[in-house]
């Protein structure tokens, strides 16, 4: 089973940046796409964006200009670059393969965009 660690979240005021990142342990990294998942309190668990194992990217329009996201499978990470951080931002950020079927979900990393 690969296994996922995300880190990298915090406080920012709108307009800030934040750089999220997912460790990937236990399984073969590079043949796997990767997404940005994000979750806000009584909301359904969205798709941000994805990455495929060849580079091809996906974005939500809600994030699209904005956010990133990238892969280092040397590394075995994907990141999530962040800018332009509005209010709504505001959830627990997740990262997962790509689609999320039979996975288990992290405790993720909090994202709080707030003046």
């Amino acid at each position: 089973q690969v296994h996922f660690v995300e880190s990298g979240g915090g406080l920012v005021q709108p307009g800030g940046s934040l750089r999220l990142s997912c460790a990937a342990s236990g399984g073969i990294f590079s043949l796997i796409a990767m997404g940005w998942y994000r979750q806000a309190p009584g909301k359904q668990r969205e798709l941000v964006a994805t990455i495929s194992s060849s580079g091809s990217t996906y974005y939500d329009n809600s994030v699209k200009g904005r956010f990133t996201i990238s892969r280092d499978n040397a590394k075995n990470t994907v990141y999530l670059q962040m800018n332009s951080l509005k209010p709504e931002d505001t959830a627990v950020y997740h990262c997962n393969k790509h689609p999320p079927y039979r996975v288990v979900w992290g405790q993720g990393t909090q994202v709080t965009v707030s003046s």
